[in-house]
């Protein structure tokens, strides 16, 4: 993965010093993340790069976009894609875990995401940094979700993406927090391609579920008009 600055429509990301760059992941959720409600507050746990918050910056016209990122690097690097970005002004990054961040704020916010790490295994790649924004067991999807419900309005929406495989135990996690799903998107790499992940909105209404499926591409590098449609306003190329 390239430590080279990624240069979206509106805004570039410097991400020499995250151990996550940029990924299909992020552009994912920050595209198919629903701003209909007009959002006044939004909250991006484990920020990263700060790419999904932007993304949202650029959509929405919410006032207030905090965002959360533990790792030293990666949350200065955060703060100095924010500033450099048009939407400075509505961008804050917390330089803390999510754990001290659940016991010392009381804000709630009408939209929360997360891009969280998703892998329940030890992770070993020789990249302690890079092992650790992987790796579940420092943000447990229990831990994520028990203060999402905490931080989000009763009218508010929570989106995030995981691996499909975790989706049923991510829902049997939500409901006990009286949090239901109200739209799954689920991504394949190309047509013939197995589910690999799940975009999840979860409100505390409980609704009819919105169930799609996205292709991104049809062939190697040639992406499908579902896929350019969604991620047209960010991509440069699309």
């Amino acid at each position: 993965m390239s430590s080279k600055p990624f240069q979206f429509k509106q805004f570039t990301i410097q991400q020499d010093r995250c151990a996550m760059k940029i990924g299909t992941d992020g552009v994912l959720l920050g595209a198919w993340t629903s701003v209909a409600s007009n959002p006044f507050s939004i909250l991006d746990i484990g920020a990263g790069t700060g790419l999904v918050a932007l993304m949202l910056a650029q959509k929405s016209t919410a006032e207030l976009i905090d965002a959360i990122e533990i790792d030293d690097d990666a949350y200065e690097q955060c703060v100095e894609n924010f500033e450099a970005s048009p939407w400075g002004d509505r961008l804050f990054c917390y330089h803390a875990g999510f754990d001290e961040f659940v016991d010392e704020m009381d804000d709630t916010y009408d939209l929360i995401v997360s891009n969280p790490p998703f892998y329940s295994e030890n992770v070993f790649s020789g990249n302690e940094q890079r092992d650790l924004a992987r790796s579940n067991f420092s943000l447990p999807f229990s831990e994520l979700i028990s203060g999402v419900a905490k931080f989000l309005n009763q009218n508010g929406t929570f989106t995030t993406i995981i691996p499909f495989k975790e989706e049923k135990e991510f829902l049997q996690l939500a409901e006990r927090e009286n949090l239901f799903p109200s739209r799954i998107t689920h991504v394949k790499g190309n047509p013939t391609s197995e589910v690999k992940r799940s975009l999840i909105e979860l409100t505390f209404q409980q609704k009819e579920i919105l169930t799609s499926t996205l292709i991104i591409e049809k062939e190697r590098h040639e992406y499908t008009e579902e896929y350019i449609a969604l991620t047209k306003d960010f991509y440069l190329k699309m």
